[in-house]
């Protein structure tokens, strides 16, 4: 099917929430993709920061194929192998000691705000049950995990939400220390905000907050669906800050491309998730739980957190050359391989030429271009992307001015 006929029938079937969409892609390999009319892009979106190894990576389908060869899906009712092994390595590299999976950022996000709740008021009180979040933040799509989100555009329409959330502007202690009362029992924080606008916080940010909780018996969770796995230059973003969680979750780059989720917490804390409290059909099944180990064996083993810093910063390096080229940039920020470049004009239609070039980009909100490529990507490639961003970049500003003009 070309990309209009796949078009024509997403038109007829589909619900349309995610708009207009330009291509259908029907094959990946590395940091490239092919769209149903057989042009190839470069991927800088990598799945929204999932495809962090590439697209079909040789060490993740094999793992798949073989999986599926032995064990596609049984219940969490019995144990499974590669559920087990996962959760075994994911405690070996971090501060964890338990791991819960599901299958996507916002149920691995649901399963920190009841773990939270649910311990709080048996160590401490009933009344302790109210989570602070962030201004700028995203959670997720649930109707609890929206409410968590500090985003006003996202609930608009879904009220009544959940109870018992607060909103404090990122990066500001002594707004947290003016919002807690003796009903707060947790803090929710991305330690980089990417739906936000890829907002970095200062680098005593997050150790103070990790004080501040400790003083207070609040929990620290850190919503790292989009800042696991390697991207930030570290394999989890809170290890650039040094100032561990209590409660860690994380999606999207742990599988590689397949649907799973973990919520992973200290072993004190796991235990108020007594047999019954929560659970999920198809999270940790042994083929998503087979490709994730491979995700991240091969992300540690081929060392690609290190990848992404030297890349991160090279990729920085260029966007800021170019930004001294056109004034409509205001600003390049990031970690790693997760950067924002902020307009004063609205992003859309560069993403757009620029996807006529062969560049996959996309907005954040309506002026941030998000750089989020696999984590394998080299400097040749990152120049093929930077020439075609500033190609792209070059016709925007000359039809801007010519219609001011």
């Amino acid at each position: 099917m070309t990309n209009s006929e796949i078009k024509e029938l997403a038109g007829k079937y589909l619900i349309n929430n995610y708009g207009e969409r330009q291509i259908a892609l029907v094959r990946g390999e590395g940091v490239y993709v092919w769209d149903a009319d057989g042009k190839k892009y470069l991927d800088f979106v990598a799945g929204i920061s999932t495809n962090n190894l590439g697209h079909s990576h040789p060490k993740i389908v094999e793992a798949i194929i073989e999986q599926a060869k032995k064990l596609i899906h049984v219940s969490n009712l019995y144990y499974i192998e590669p559920q087990v092994r996962l959760a075994q390595r994911i405690v070996e590299l971090s501060f964890a000691d338990k791991c819960f999976f599901c299958n996507s950022g916002a149920e691995a996000n649901e399963a920190a705000i009841k773990v939270s709740r649910k311990y709080s008021k048996e160590k401490f009180s009933e009344e302790k049950y109210e989570i602070i979040t962030m201004k700028k933040s995203f959670h997720g799509r649930t109707i609890t995990t929206l409410t968590a989100t500090g985003q006003e555009k996202y609930q608009k329409g879904f009220e009544p939400l959940s109870p018992g959330f607060k909103y404090v502007p990122f990066n500001d202690i002594k707004a947290i220390e003016d919002a807690v009362t003796k009903n707060t029992c947790a803090i929710m924080v991305e330690p980089i905000q990417v739906e936000g606008g890829i907002n970095v916080p200062s680098d005593d940010y997050l150790p103070k907050l990790r004080k501040f909780c400790d003083d207070n018996n609040i929990l620290l969770i850190y919503d790292e669906v989009q800042t696991a796995m390697g991207r930030t230059g570290k394999l989890f973003g809170y290890e650039i800050f040094g100032a561990e969680p209590d409660i860690i979750t994380m999606a999207k780059a742990l599988g590689a491309g397949v649907p799973i989720g973990c919520m992973a917490t200290r072993a004190h804390i796991a235990e108020s998730l007594t047999p019954g409290s929560h659970a999920s059909t198809f999270g940790g099944n042994p083929l998503v739980c087979s490709a994730a180990l491979a995700s991240i064996n091969t992300i540690v083993d081929e060392n690609l957190p290190k990848n992404a810093e030297k890349m991160g910063k090279y990729l920085t390096q260029k966007l800021l050359s170019i930004k001294e080229k056109f004034p409509v940039i205001k600003e390049v920020r990031g970690r790693g391989l997760i950067i924002g470049a902020e307009l004063d004009i609205e992003g859309k239609e560069l993403v757009n030429q620029a996807l006529k070039h062969g560049l996959i980009l996309n907005c954040i909100g309506t002026n941030v271009i998000r750089f989020v490529p696999p984590l394998i990507i080299n400097e040749e490639q990152i120049d093929e992307g930077i020439g075609i961003f500033e190609k792209a970049m070059s016709e925007v500003t000359k039809r801007k001015l010519k219609v001011e003009g």
